[in-house]
This record gives structure tokens, sequence and C-alpha cells, in this order.
């Protein structure tokens, strides 16, 4: 019998706080390849389209702390007498656990703590599970944000949970069916993407796994080459598994970080695994659109241990290694979806039990193929593509019974567009809360003014917010931010001018022209006082090489001023000061920077100079050292 719950999870776990106000202007997107014009035709093609700049609509999702609380946390069980799944519909609809129930094993990697850190498009994001990537080359806008999720009747009568969300920065409707049938071993995702609109999109969708890792741990996939890409913004194309003399198939052999993007092998099935020492653990395998396979490992130095522990606080073990699906080769590139079309595929994750020997052959053509075989045996391309047919009979049946409840952007950008979307995925005007409505003058060609600090711009609204007749400056604020995504310099910095006298517009003014007084007025007007801005603009002007003005932003800190961030930039602006043997002390007091950046090693940066300037060689500290390129 498969069964459908709700329950609370009680979990030790970071709180969220509010989003960032402050709009994510900034440029970042990825440099292009180092050698792209050496790569195929086609993946060249896929890497140079529909690179996101920024997160918007979004806002940034960075006030998250590192003070653990038991917390409940709503979860929702789908359970056979095989398997046991738990989704976190509050968080990106994470498939946190998935137990083979007759062994008791777990199939992932169960973080035992929920601890936010900076490696998501929008900062925040949180180890373990499998994570639904739509969007964009990174962590995808919603993976720390509440879906819609509902029970659906399956095609053989038993529950399916649907969970559901408007993708923001491309308009896309995502759908996750998780379907269990009652006997089977198998917990299958039905996964569909929907393009409403009737101008082509960037596709992007990878499907990343975490499985616990120990030395023993092998991954195996049918292909013999795989592009490698590390932290030297290259893709190279390496045979499988060996790299002189070493057979990296073994996460915890790798001396660094890496990914490797396997090169499917044509008419195989797509299949990836992780299997421990006994030849068991986790097998996902696909129907052929999601025909991308990955691996990626922290690596074995000090800095990937550290960032191991900084993910998993308290963690037992050798931590994990993710085994990723993707509808791309890579993580770099981006499809072209038509207007008006879905894309959707089906996605099998199971247990698998092979023998030991052939899942630790030495020679890799006879491991791959010994467990592919395996794999087969188990859920054959042709029954899973059978499974894939029956799941789209139900894929656009109406939802029976609610169970958690999503965003209201879906909702509020279908009353402005007039699009149509599948009748299994509806956005009632219900679901809107009083930040969605807010936008409804805005149809009407009015801006009201509102209390506190304006809300992430619309910036897919710009001809709308062209011609509203409010002129306030709430209005030419959110002018600005739509003109400035849509890479008009001039236009933006003049609605801004026109904002007038508030930190808003002021903060973007100072990163539009380079002049850094706007921060400083910015900062006098923000009351009460902001971390997030107190420490950008002391930043801003540390790297202009204005301490004074850096000093005068940090006497106004006030109440923030032990903010990590703050504090972090306080070290560099008494480093810039001549006073090394300050920041040093600062550093030697201990500073947590809870949004530390993936890839950034900052902290140890900072200590190194220090030393230089102390004429002193003192070591740096564990807790500061997160390279990913291996022990220096």
């Amino acid at each position: 019998m498969t069964i459908l719950s709700a329950q609370d999870l009680v979990l030790p776990a970071a709180a969220f706080g509010p989003e960032n106000p402050l709009p994510p202007i900034q440029q970042v997107g990825r440099p292009p390849l180092d050698n792209l014009a050496e790569l195929p035709a086609e993946l060249q093609q896929n890497a140079q389209y529909g690179g996101l700049s920024n997160p918007l609509p979004c806002l940034l999702q960075d006030n998250y702390d590192r003070r653990l609380v038991d917390r409940p946390i709503p979860t929702l069980v789908l359970e056979n007498d095989h398997l046991r799944a738990t989704i976190l519909p509050s968080l990106g609809g994470r498939l946190y656990s998935l137990v083979h129930k007759p062994s008791d094993q777990e199939l992932l990697y169960r973080n035992p703590v929920l601890q936010p850190a900076n490696l998501a498009l929008r900062d925040a994001w949180f180890a373990g599970g499998v994570e639904w990537n739509l969007g964009s080359t990174g962590h995808w806008t919603g993976t720390c944000s509440p879906m819609h999720a509902a029970r659906v009747e399956g095609p053989d009568g038993t529950p399916i949970l649907r969970l559901w969300e408007w993708e923001r920065t491309r308009n896309l409707v995502t759908q996750l069916d998780f379907w269990l049938p009652e006997d089977s071993e198998f917990l299958y995702v039905g996964a569909r993407i929907q393009n409403p609109s009737s101008d082509p999109a960037p596709a992007y969708w990878w499907s990343n796994i975490a499985v616990e890792q120990t030395p023993r741990t092998r991954v195996l996939v049918p292909a013999n080459q795989a592009w490698q890409h590390g932290y030297g913004n290259r893709l190279d194309l390496v045979d499988v598994p060996l790299e002189d003399g070493v057979d990296l198939s073994y996460p915890m052999r790798h001396k660094r970080a890496i990914d490797f993007f396997f090169e499917p092998v044509p008419e195989q099935q797509p299949w990836i695994t992780a299997l421990d020492a006994e030849g068991n653990g986790l097998v996902q395998a696909s129907t052929a659109r999601l025909q991308g396979r990955k691996m990626f490992v922290w690596g074995e130095s000090r800095g990937g241990h550290r960032w191991q522990e900084w993910l998993s606080p308290g963690k037992q073990g050798d931590g994990y290694c993710e085994i990723q699906a993707g509808l791309a080769r890579t993580q770099l590139e981006h499809l072209k979806l038509p207007g008006a079309t879905n894309w959707h595929w089906l996605e099998a994750y199971g247990r698998l039990d092979v023998d030991p020997g052939a899942a630790h052959a030495e020679d890799w053509a006879t491991a791959r193929t010994g467990v592919g075989e395996a794999v087969e045996s188990l859920l054959s391309a042709t029954e899973l593509t059978r499974l894939e047919d029956r799941w789209l009979t139900v894929a656009d049946a109406a939802p029976v019974e609610t169970l958690f409840a999503g965003s209201g952007w879906g909702a509020l950008e279908l009353r402005r567009t007039g699009w149509k979307v599948s009748s299994g995925t509806p956005f009632a005007d219900d679901t809107m809360s009083d930040r969605e409505r807010a936008w409804l003058p805005v149809l009407e060609g009015r801006m009201p003014l509102r209390d506190g600090a304006p809300d992430g711009t619309l910036v897919g609204w710009r001809d709308l917010l062209e011609v509203v007749e409010d002129d306030n400056w709430l209005t030419w604020y959110h002018r600005g931010v739509a003109r400035w995504y849509a890479g008009e310099r001039d236009g933006a910095i003049t609605a801004w001018r026109k904002s007038q006298d508030n930190p808003w517009a002021l903060r973007n003014l100072a990163i539009a022209t380079g002049d850094d007084s706007y921060y400083e007025r910015a900062v006098e007007l923000c009351s009460p006082p902001r971390a997030e801005l107190i420490a950008e603009a002391m930043n801003a002007c540390l790297a202009a090489g204005q301490a004074d003005r850096a000093r005068r932003i940090f006497e106004q800190a006030d109440q923030v001023g032990a903010d990590p961030r703050v504090r972090l930039a306080r070290v560099r602006l008494l480093l810039l000061s001549g006073d090394p043997s300050g920041a040093e002390a600062l550093l030697d007091e201990g500073i947590e920077l809870p949004g530390l950046r993936e890839g950034e090693n900052d902290l140890a940066g900072l200590w190194r100079e220090i030393q230089s300037r102390l004429g002193t060689d003192r070591p740096v500290p564990a807790q500061y050292e997160f390279s990913m390129l291996g022990d220096s």
C-alpha cells in the first residue's frame, strides 16, 4: 500500500532571515571558457546562449545565520513497503531522504542539520538529498523557497505527490510528480518544464543528488569520456576513469574540488550510480531527454574537508559527493525551449545491489558493463519509457487535495500576460499574498506608495512601469531597476536621480556611477541601519582606497556592527588604515561569515596579507581555509 502523509521533521536548523532588499544589480554572469573555441560546435553554441547576468526579479536570501536550533520543518512523506521518500515543500521540493525499508539503508546523503550557505543564484543553499535545478547555471532561485504541493490520483490508483512553482527569472513552470506504485522498488519522479510564452526561453535542468562517500565508494556511469571542469575555467575531455594512473571514479581519490560531465554514449539508457564497498547504493536512471550525467567532489584537501564541515556542522563519516543528471552534457550550457512548449522526462531512484567484484572491477569497461546489465535487469529503458507514458496520462490532471502553498508570483504573471498553463499546475488568484497583490495596481497604471524598503522590481514589467501615472519616488526607483536590467545605464541613472533622497535609489546610484558618496548618504538615511548596506558600502569604499569614508560609514553601524559581514569589512578597513595588528586581533577573535562564497578564500587571503604586513608567518587557521584548489 502506498501512503502519502504530511509530517513535521525537527532538525537543528539556522534561521534564514528576511530577503535582502538591495537588488542584485551587479553583473554575476560567468566569464567565457578559456578554451571555448576548441570545443565542439554544439557545446560552444549552448555555452554562449542564455546566460543569466543576475537573478532579478528575485532578491537575495543572504540574511541567514549559523546558530542551529531545533525547528519543525514541514515534510511530505510518500512510502510503500520498499521505500520511504521525504520531501521538503518549503525548501524547493528537496527530496531530503530516500530509505530502502527492507535494509533500513538511507540511499541519499541525509544532512543532519539545515545550514544555509552561499552557493546558489540567490545565495542561500543547503547540502544533502536531491535538489531540482531549473532556470540557469547554478543552484536555482527556488532552492530555498516554497513550492505548491498537492495530491493527484495516479494512473494505478495510488497517490501522486505533485509539486509545482513559477520560475521567475525565465517565466517557466516547473512540475515534479513523485510517484511510488504500490509494489515498486523505485521512486519515480515525473519532471516537466512548461514555457507558456510564445517566445523561446533558455532551459536548464540538473537533478543534484548527494550520496554518502567512503574510501571505497565508486561512481559508475555508461561513459568512456568526461568533460573535466575545475576552477581553471576550462572544459577538457578526458578518458574515464584513469588520470595519471589513479582511478578517479572513486570520489575520495580526488585531491581537489572538480566536476566530471560524462559524455553520453549514443543509444545507451542514461543512468548513474554510487556503490559502496559491498556493491550496493543508489542508482538513478531516466528516459532519454535527461541525457547528461555528472560527478562532483569537494576533494580531500584541507579546504575540501572544511567545506564539508561548513555545510554539515558536526557531520559524522566521510561526507558526501554528488551524482547528477541534466538536460545538456554540461552545466555550462543552456538549451532553447520553444514557445508554448513543454519538455518532460521520467526519473527513477532506487537501490542497486551488485556483486562487489563487478562493481569494483579494475577494468573500467568490465565494471560499467556489469553494473549496466544489473540496472537493465531492474529497470530497462523500454520499461521506463512505458512508465513515462503512463505518468503522462495524469500529468495534466487537476490536484485533488492541497498540501502546501507556494508563492503567488505565477498567479500574478498569468494576470499580466493571459498565458495558459496546464490544469495540473494551477496558479489561482487566491495564492497571491499582500506582496504579490501590491503589484496589481501597476496593471491599471498606478504605483501607490508603501512603507518600508521597496520589493524586488518586476523587471519583466518594464513597459507597464514606464506608463505608471504616479510620479513618486517608488515609481522612479522601480523604473530605474527595470531600465538597468534592460541594459539602459543612462536611463537607470536618470530614474534613480528622480527618485530623490532615499537610501535604496542612492545605493543603486553608487553602483551605477562609481561615486561612493552616494553610499555614504544612503547609509545616513537608512534607519534602522542595515548590515547588508553598511558592509557593501564599506567594501566598495575600501576597494576604491577611501578608508576615511569607509570609517565614517562604519561609525553608523550601531547595533549591526557585530554582524560578521560588517566585522570582516572592518578587518579590511584596519588593514588599509595601516593597523595590521588590529586586523589580526579581530580575526583572532573569530569571524564566522555565514555567506562565504563557494570558490572564494578571502579570509585566508586576508590572513596571509596581515602576516606579510607584520613580518610574521603564522599559518592560516583551519577555520579560515576554504581553498577549492587543494592544499597550499
